[in-house]
């Protein structure tokens, strides 16, 4: 934490320590893992565009399944379990002009409940967490399509949102991340229960620890930890802080890591 700290004052990044990799601790095989996977500690959601499949983490059998009109939900990225919702975060990338909305799910059974559209965005919306009572979403540009005119995966931001969604705080992201995106963008993030947000890519087989900077807007790169899934939506485990969820989208598996706790 102390290191945390030091990073976040100085503005320069901790490289990871390679003796101590991520490892994975378990694998299922789930059909929708495309974009995303969700944990509520008891069952995993994996998540492809318009489609949701809800898995037992005991022996990784499918209990119930979602699946949405893909003209009103074409892609949805990821999702995080809030209380007994499943809260996603969901765009009409690869269209434009972007418009994003936060969709809500029931548990049990597993069914839309609402949408919230989202006003004045700064690109398409990746991520949508929970944290310190505030939330917070990735906002994503990209390179090669789905972006206006004259943006790319430089306009990439972390946007803190009050309850009723107005924002309250936005970030960007430091060169030596953005570089690691391009040419997509943030996929995925998750905030640990040390004030760290674990951020992934779309395709490299990376963890970005980030911090919020004591002074500025720009985040913090803390560290960067390998994994052995290749980008897309993350989630960390509610039950365990010590578990990333994670996925190989080009395989179907989903990766339950095993994480330094501390992180």
């Amino acid at each position: 934490m102390a290191a945390l700290l030091l990073a976040a004052a100085s503005g320069s990044a901790i490289v990871a320590d390679p003796g101590a990799p991520v490892t994975v601790e378990r694998q299922y095989q789930a059909d929708e893992a495309d974009q995303g996977v969700a944990s509520d500690g008891t069952h995993f959601y994996a998540i492809d565009n318009n489609r949701i499949g809800k898995y037992r983490i005991a022996d990784g059998e499918k209990v119930a399944e979602w699946q949405g009109d893909p003209e009103k939900f074409p892609h949805i990225n990821s999702c995080t379990v809030v209380a007994a919702e499943l809260v996603c975060a969901a765009s009409n990338y690869p269209a434009v002009p972007q418009s994003s909305s936060v969709e809500v799910f029931s548990l049990e059974p597993l069914a839309h409940v609402r949408s919230i559209a989202l006003d004045k965005t700064p690109g398409s919306l990746t991520v949508m967490d929970r944290h310190d009572g505030h939330w917070w979403a990735v906002f994503a540009n990209y390179d090669e399509r789905g972006s206006p005119q004259g943006q790319d995966h430089h306009d990439t931001y972390l946007v803190r949102y009050s309850d009723t969604f107005q924002e309250d705080g936005r970030w960007s992201f430091p060169a030596a991340v953005l570089d690691r995106f391009a040419p997509s963008s943030c996929s995925g993030a998750s905030w640990s229960d040390r004030n760290v947000l674990l951020v992934s890519g779309h395709d490299k087989p990376e963890i970005y620890k980030m911090a919020l900077p004591e002074q500025g807007t720009e985040l913090v790169h803390v560290a960067t930890l390998p994994v052995s899934t290749h980008g897309q939506a993350i989630d960390l485990d509610p039950s365990r802080s010590d578990s990333l969820w994670s996925i190989d989208r080009k395989t179907r598996t989903v990766v339950v890591n095993k994480i330094d706790s501390n992180d």
